[in-house]
């Protein structure tokens, strides 16, 4: 691919991050503009869209990699995969568990690993990069793509089968079953007001898809170069993942939190739509004015990503008095003034733009993070 499609793959993946900072760090999520929600259960939101959007990056970039790899002994290339799975997912394990202290009844003492969440957002990108890396090294696309398939549907009757009551819901499906075994309550999330992870085990096995997809779709770019067929077929893959996903919705409800099938195939439509528009503006209009924005998360996602992540953890650590966290007396004290839902949606973007701002920096500075 041209260097220019590496930018639209930049902006993609930049544009990803952007709205990742924005959705994840409201100034009160109570007043919150309800597209920058996830669904509550059932159902899509722009938001929903976010996460599997940066797993398409992720094997959209795979597809740019993977070619380097021939020349290369297969061992090297396995420890490269392994190597990247296994600092990616620490890395995520070691940001829940981040500042490894809490306070009880007023003192500060040692967080315990046994309440400490396992699986989450990194760990996820961490385990569908890895597998899919593996399949599509060792048994080439075709088979992967069979494969990938066929664990969505897979995944679909693992769900039917072993739900209690309704196997659809938060607390019946078999992913809160098999978490609840596997790790226990006290490693898994509980923002839903139960011990729910919606990265959990058992929906990793679907979200490969949007990595697998994300590999296909980087490749047939490459292999079809920049040509309208090659935008015609990929907005006609998109529209067609759609009707499939909208006609699946009706017996396997689309759901974020669960990772369902039919999500995966309206997330990799939606992005397949996506990514074709990037690239038409920027490489048949050949308007790059706005590019580099979105170009500084995308060149040092991971960093970014992180740097968002900790910096609002070490807000809520932090009191200004008691019961009054950092986070909660910037908002209350400067953002509010603009109105409860606008001074929320104004302090996620202020967060987003200081994480810009060090980008910024690193760009300048040719410092890129890689793992």
């Amino acid at each position: 691919m041209s260097t220019q499609r590496f930018t639209a793959l930049d902006v993609f993946r930049g544009m990803t991050i952007c709205f990742m900072i924005i959705v994840n760090t409201p100034g009160n999520g109570v007043t919150t503009y309800s597209p920058l929600l996830h669904a509550q259960w059932h159902g899509f939101t722009p938001t929903d869209l976010v996460f599997p959007s940066f797993l398409f990056a992720v094997g959209n970039a795979l597809s740019f990699v993977m070619p380097k790899w021939n020349n290369l002994p297969a061992g090297t290339v396995v420890w490269k995969i392994l190597k990247r799975t296994l600092i990616i997912f620490l890395l995520g394990f070691l940001m829940y568990w981040f500042p490894f202290v809490k306070q009880v009844a007023g003192e500060v003492v040692f967080a315990p690993f046994s309440q400490t969440r396992v699986f989450g957002v990194l760990q996820r990108i961490a385990l569908c990069y890895g597998i899919a890396a593996l399949m599509l090294y060792f048994l080439k696309p075709k088979l992967t793509i069979i494969i990938s398939i066929g664990l969505l549907l897979l995944y679909w009757i693992i769900l039917l089968i072993f739900g209690e009551g309704d196997p659809f819901s938060m607390n019946g499906n078999a992913g809160i079953l098999l978490d609840k075994w596997l790790l226990g309550e006290a490693h898994m999330y509980h923002g839903e007001g139960v011990a729910f992870d919606p990265e959990g085990l058992l929906s990793t096995m679907t979200s490969i898809g949007n990595v697998v997809a994300g590999f296909v779709v980087g490749s047939f770019i490459q292999k079809q170069g920049k040509t309208y067929e090659m935008l015609t077929k990929l907005l006609l893959a998109g529209v067609a993942l759609l009707a499939i996903a909208w006609i699946w919705n009706h017996f396997f409800p689309v759901n974020k939190k669960l990772w369902t099938s039919s999500f995966v195939l309206l997330t990799v439509g939606l992005d397949c739509i996506i990514i074709a528009a990037v690239i038409y503006v920027i490489d048949f209009l050949h308007k790059t004015k706005w590019t580099y924005f979105f170009e500084v998360f995308g060149r040092n996602p991971l960093f970014i990503y992180l740097l968002s992540e900790l910096g609002v953890t070490l807000l809520y650590v932090f009191f200004v008095q008691p019961k009054v966290t950092v986070y909660k007396w910037i908002y209350e004290t400067i953002y509010v003034n603009a109105g409860a839902y606008l001074g929320s949606l104004l302090f996620a973007v202020s967060v987003m733009l200081i994480c810009w701002a060090v980008g910024y920096w690193m760009d300048k500075k040719k410092i890129y993070v890689r793992v």
